[in-house]
């Protein structure tokens, strides 16, 4: 049975991942095929930083994430402070309510926040672009850091920041002191999961978004319409490159923290 659960786990590995990196090698294939490798060359990654509409669509891209990232992580944080204060019931009834922008369709989510948008903008100043890109991708992100934080606060004892205050430290100090150190690793990983979100994020995107402002996702499946050029292997690999990166400095600070509770370094 155990060597059966290892095959079934290769073969769902190799289903995952063969296709990434058939991409990858084909990124610096000298030809344009997509199915013989006729030689390595670097020079499609050299095409695509010269590139000035790719290169403005990952600016416009990381300019967008980052800020929503930012924005999402303050709220979500104070919202799962509230949030924790809340009695049983209640809590239960919000926590529902938060959930479901992360299991609704993403389709149903961009489409709504269109009409939105298009409601404003038919009676004030409100074009699709920079601004409504932005405002989407806050909605679903902090959902996410929400459920990232959460957590934490089960996980910490309720009266250590009642005890702080009983020593002496006033709210604000007490939260900063005790309670932000405590749920730093969920308010981290909640902000890089809404960072990466944000950067590959396509469906909302795709109904928010207006002529002046794309992010890249729409780029490169505007380009693939037309023919698929070895640039975007170029892109998708530095893209994925970079969502590895993201997840295994996630998984570092994750560990981190479990090792400093678990050897009671908390203070």
């Amino acid at each position: 049975m155990k060597k059966l659960g290892k095959i079934y786990l290769a073969l769902v590995l190799l289903f995952l991942y063969v296709p990434i990196f058939v991409l990858i090698v084909f990124s610096f294939n000298e030809s344009k095929s997509s199915s013989v490798f006729s030689g390595f060359t670097l020079d499609w990654y050299k095409r695509l930083f010269h590139n000035r509409i790719i290169i403005s669509s990952l600016v416009n891209t990381i300019i967008i994430a980052v800020a929503a990232s930012i924005i999402s992580t303050v709220l979500g944080t104070l919202a799962a402070i509230g949030i924790n204060g809340m009695r049983r019931v209640p809590k239960t009834v919000v926590m529902n309510v938060t959930n479901m922008p992360i299991i609704n369709p993403e389709i149903v989510t961009g489409v709504s926040l269109m009409l939105l948008f298009s409601f404003f903008a038919a009676r004030m100043t409100l074009e699709f672009g920079f601004v409504t890109l932005l405002i989407a991708h806050i909605t679903f992100d902090v959902p996410y850091v929400i459920l990232s934080v959460m957590p934490k606060f089960r996980q910490m004892d309720p009266h250590l920041y009642e005890a702080a205050q009983d020593l002496g430290c006033s709210p604000f100090r007490a939260f900063r002191k005790v309670v932000l150190p405590e749920i730093m690793p969920g308010v981290v990983s909640g902000f890089l999961m809404s960072f990466t979100y944000s950067l590959d994020d396509f469906v909302i995107s795709y109904f928010t978004t207006g002529s002046t402002s794309q992010t890249l996702p729409i780029t490169i499946y505007s380009m693939t319409r037309r023919k698929v050029s070895p640039e975007i292997n170029a892109l998708s690999t530095l893209i994925f490159i970079v969502v590895v990166i993201v997840l295994i400095v996630k998984n570092i600070l994750e560990s981190r923290a479990a090792k400093k509770r678990t050897s009671g370094g908390g203070f």
